[in-house]
Parts: structure tokens; C-alpha cells; sequence
């Protein structure tokens, strides 16, 4: 009966078309914000912020600019770490080659670039589909890739292909400690999380929804298909850009091709999936369960293994991982094609109406 709704009556249209429109849910958003920007700081170790809560906030921002480009637009893509690596290779150029620039803005600059590289990559969107879309944007995957190792400018003529990312500044401040990475990596994926909410629920996000329930019916009723694909391609690979120059400078510290391989973009693909599609919420739910597993599985699968006189040993552990992902991978779509977040809104739709049936 806490959730309930009653008494909250809208006046305008603004009220009732806002992200929260139920007191209890902007109350629980603004309480998650507080815990997060305060408490979290103040209790936690460095541990919990770099293995857990930074890897999360920037998975989770390179999920939301896949959701976009999937959940929301139905373009399916393959190649969401090679965006990234565009964003953390020209955030690092950015930086080296023009030291007055403010750190945030070069990343955001980074995100622009690894958005022209979507757009080129997307104009096969204008033909293909489903599959062989699908198999279009694993090529940009090797492409990228390939073309950050071959030119040698790119990582400032290391021979090795690897290099240090610069420290970070926020307008003079030194973001040089765990604590001052997470929070710094907390407000832009906050800040950005709000901005693909407020975006998927505007004019644009609903042509892409349209394209993506039946394309040929948008066309018909006058929405440009070239226009809506190439920006859901350019938006998604913005998130994707900046998540990766976050995943460069504020979490591994390097800059390395290699980093950003195929298995990073399953991995994103898999966090929609069991996340949800087409949901800025199921976004974070995936990038939290891919995060977490592993570290689960390694806390809990030695101990139980023991217990049964098993042996097992790293490699155990990555193929135990490996069959959990596909095992609720395929029970994900074939049960709750909607994934984690469905079953939270399910839960929150009875709450609004409980203790009666629904």
C-alpha cells in the first residue's frame, strides 16, 4: 500500500509526462543518488571501487548506448568495443595534443568521434538487416582494431601498442584516487544516464521505436528511415566512445587495442539481454549481473567444491562462468525475452495495486 499512487493527481501535462511521475519513485531515485554520491564514498573500501563499482557504471554506460542502438532502434550491432575504443584512443590523442583542453571535454569530444565512426559504419543500415547487419558491425570490430595497430600515431608511435593514460582532471581537480575515480565516472554516467531517459521518451526515441516494431510502416507514415538509423547509430556510439574513455583512463589506466576485444562486445550484448531491452534500467541490472558473477562464482564455487571433494581450477571457474552466461542467456529469451528489468516493472505494477488481485 506504500506505492500506491492515489491523492497524486497532475495538474499538467508537463507533471504527467515526467520521468517520475509517482512521488514514491522520484523519492526513491533522489534517496539512490544520495546513498550513492555520499554514502557509498564514505563506508566503502578501494577495493569495492576499483573491481566492482567503477567496471559496473562504465559497463553500464556502454549497455545503454547499445540499448539504444537495439532495444530502442532494432539495429543489432557487434561492434560496441570497438566504439569504445575509438572514444578511449581519441580521448587519449585529445589529451596528449591538446593539453589546454579540459579533460571533459576531450572525453566528450572522444564520444563525437567514436560517433562518426557509428554513422560510417551504420550506412549499411540503409540496406541490411537482422543477421547480416549484425555481421556488418563485427567488421568494424576487426577494422578498428586492425587500424589502431597498423598506424602507429594513434598510440603516439609505442612499440609495443600500449600506452599510459594521463591523469585526470575535472576543471583543476586531480581525480587520482579510487574514490575520486568512482564519483567522477558516477556523475557522467548519472548525468548521461538522464539525458538517453529523457531521449528514448522524446520524439526521436519513439521514431526509433517505431522503426524497430515495423520499419516499413514508419517509412509510410513519414519518418525518414536513413536520418532515425544513422542517429540512433551516432547516439549509441557516443555512449559507447565515452564509456570507453572512462574504461581507459578511470578504471585499467591504459590505453591498449587488445582491451577492447570481440569478447568485450558479447559481453555488452549479453547485459541487454539479461538486463532487458529497450530499457535505460536493464541496462544497469545486465552490467550489474555480468560484473558481479564472476566475483560470485568465485567466492562461492571453491568452498562448495571442497565440500564435495571436487578439484577445480581457474580454468574450471572461466568454463562454470561461460555455461551459466548461455544457460540464462537462452532461458532469458526464450521465458522473459524482456529480461531483469520486465520483472521489476511486473513487481512494481502489483504493488501499485496490492493487497488486491491483480
Amino acid at each position: 500500500m506504500f506505492y500506491r499512487e492515489a491523492g497524486q493527481f497532475k495538474t499538467s501535462y508537463a507533471a504527467d509526462q515526467q520521468i517520475f511521475p509517482i512521488r514514491q519513485d522520484r523519492l526513491a531515485f533522489l534517496g539512490l543518488l544520495l546513498v550513492a554520491f555520499v554514502l557509498v564514498p564514505a563506508v566503502l573500501s578501494d577495493y569495492w571501487f576499483t573491481a566492482i563499482l567503477i567496471p559496473f557504471l562504465v559497463f553500464a554506460l556502454a549497455a545503454i548506448g547499445l540499448n539504444i542502438l537495439t532495444g530502442y532502434a532494432g539495429q543489432l550491432s557487434l561492434g560496441t568495443a570497438a566504439f569504445m575504443a575509438v572514444g578511449a584512443f581519441s580521448a587519449y590523442n585529445l589529451v596528449l595534443r591538446f593539453p589546454a583542453l579540459p579533460q571533459i571535454v576531450s572525453f566528450l569530444l572522444a564520444g563525437l568521434c567514436a560517433a562518426a565512426v557509428g554513422i560510417a559504419f551504420g550506412l549499411p543500415s540503409m540496406r541490411i538487416k537482422g543477421f547480416y547487419l549484425a555481421v556488418a558491425t563485427l567488421a568494424a570490430q576487426f577494422f578498428v582494431l586492425w587500424a589502431l595497430q597498423k598506424f602507429p600515431w594513434f598510440t603516439n608511435n609505442s612499440s609495443s601498442g600500449v600506452i599510459s593514460a594521463q591523469h585526470v582532471e575535472f576543471f583543476g581537480i586531480a581525480i587520482d584516487s579510487p574514490r575520486r575515480n568512482y564519483l567522477f565516472v558516477l556523475a557522467v554516467v548519472s548525468v548521461l544516464a538522464l539525458a538517453a531517459k529523457n531521449l528514448v521518451r522524446s520524439n526521436t526515441g519513439r521514431k526509433w521505436m517505431a522503426v524497430r516494431d515495423m520499419d516499413v510502416a514508419a517509412e509510410v507514415i513519414g519518418i525518414p528511415l536513413m536520418s532515425t538509423k544513422l542517429l540512433a547509430f551516432a547516439v549509441s556510439s557516443f555512449y559507447a566512445g565515452v564509456a570507453g574513455a572512462l574504461y581507459a583512463f578511470c578504471y585499467i589506466g591504459t590505453v591498449e587495442p587488445e582491451a577492447f576485444s570481440l569478447d568485450m562486445s558479447f559481453r555488452i550484448l549479453f547485459m541487454i539481454i539479461i538486463g532487458g531491452t529497450g530499457s535505460i534500467l536493464g541496462s544497469f541490472i545486465g552490467a550489474a549481473f555480468i560484473v558481479l558473477m564472476p566475483i560470485l562464482l568465485a567466492v562461492t564455487v571453491p568452498p562448495l567444491a571442497t565440500l564435495l571433494h571436487v578439484s577445480l581450477n581457474s580454468a574450471s571457474l572461466t568454463y562454470i562462468e561461460f555455461m551459466i552466461f548461455g544457460a540464462l542467456i537462452i532461458f532469458f529469451l526464450i521465458v522473459e525475452p524482456n529480461g531483469l528489468a520486465r520483472l521489476w516493472q511486473l513487481g512494481k505494477e502489483k504493488l501499485r495495486i496490492w493487497p488486491f488481485p491483480h
